[in-house]
């Protein structure tokens, strides 16, 4: 199998951690909780996800389900991760990007999202957490309007980020629960 990123890829998204790479337009849009969320301007629901073989060829296949009127939309892409040891630091790389030559039909009243990419760098922050630099975009297509993207960005990301450190300082109890 052809490899789907290269070194410079990885070596790109965990230099990220030490120096965020903001040139280019991206602004501050929002802090909390000691995390920055830049935006570059111009350029929410149920989540179903799941890897899947089209024809040979392994992929993830993404739906997200938006309330009315706002439509559905999918993806498919490939994703691949590496444990690094950079300067005797461990870190993790994963990236991500779509796929659109994969073969999965496309679905009756889901919009495909078909210009997606992702990476995320973590780290110990050398205490008891983690330092984590994730780079997403994706052009969604069709009409979201321009509240809901700012709702999201200002209040549902801060939500999102509050649930999952709640979890997290939650996981070991949990586990011990099962």
């Amino acid at each position: 199998m052809a490899l789907l990123f290269t070194d410079e890829d990885f070596q790109s998204a965990w230099k990220e951690l030490d120096e965020p790479q903001l040139e280019g337009g991206w602004e501050l849009f929002t802090e909390t909780m000691g995390v920055q969320i830049h935006r570059l301007y111009d350029k929410v629901g149920n989540i179903e996800l799941y890897e899947k073989d089209f024809d040979g060829q392994s992929a993830i296949y993404w739906q997200v389900k938006y309330p009315f009127p706002l439509s559905n939309r999918d993806y498919v892409y490939v994703r691949e991760r590496r444990d690094l040891v950079v300067d005797g630091r461990k870190i993790w790389v994963i990236l991500a990007k779509s796929s659109p030559e994969t073969p999965c039909t496309e679905k009756s009243g889901v919009l495909r999202v078909k210009d997606y990419k992702q990476s995320v760098a973590m780290e110990t922050d050398g205490g008891c957490g983690t330092k984590v630099f994730l780079n997403y975009f994706d052009n969604p297509g069709g009409m979201i309007p321009t509240w809901l993207v700012n709702w999201a960005a200002k209040s549902g990301v801060p939500g999102f980020l509050t649930d999952m450190q709640k979890a997290c300082s939650n996981f070991k109890t949990y586990c011990e629960k099962k």
